[in-house]
């Protein structure tokens, strides 16, 4: 299981960097990227581009959602804190790719959202990743 947790962290970091070089590292970028910059003459990113991204974003962030958690169930104890952590991973993991599909479609703001639902699911991701590393019998 330790390789495992592995792969999932090593796919979280290059999953930050694949969405930082798509799409955008700051606000202007990521702005730029989905709606366009007259001035500068940049086209918006096509929605089926944009579609394929997030099936593809849906998809691995189920992935890596089903084995964290199946993991992270097995390994603690069944309380009311591990059921409320899944909960907000799970929530937020999933609010990240439909957030940016939301930008694209109604608002602007709705980048704040993605921009905060991606990154805060990593950062979940990778906590409850790396919390599972003590608890794991290496033989």
């Amino acid at each position: 299981m330790g390789s495992v947790i592995f792969a999932i962290l090593l796919y979280l970091g290059l999953d930050v960097v694949l969405h930082g070089y798509v799409i955008g590292w700051d606000i202007e970028g990521i702005n730029n990227t989905l709606f366009g910059n007259t001035e500068t003459f940049e086209e918006p990113v096509l929605i089926d581009s944009l579609l394929l991204q997030v099936h593809i974003d849906l998809f691995m962030t189920i992935f890596a959602l089903l084995i964290l958690s199946s993991i992270y169930i097995r390994l603690h104890d069944k309380t009311g804190t591990v059921k409320w952590v899944l909960h907000i991973l799970f929530t937020v993991g999933l609010l990240a790719p439909l957030s940016l599909l939301l930008a694209y479609f109604w608002s602007e703001a709705f980048v704040w959202v993605w921009v905060a639902a991606f990154l805060l699911w990593h950062l979940l991701a990778v906590i409850i990743a790396l919390s599972l590393f003590p608890r794991l019998n290496f033989r």
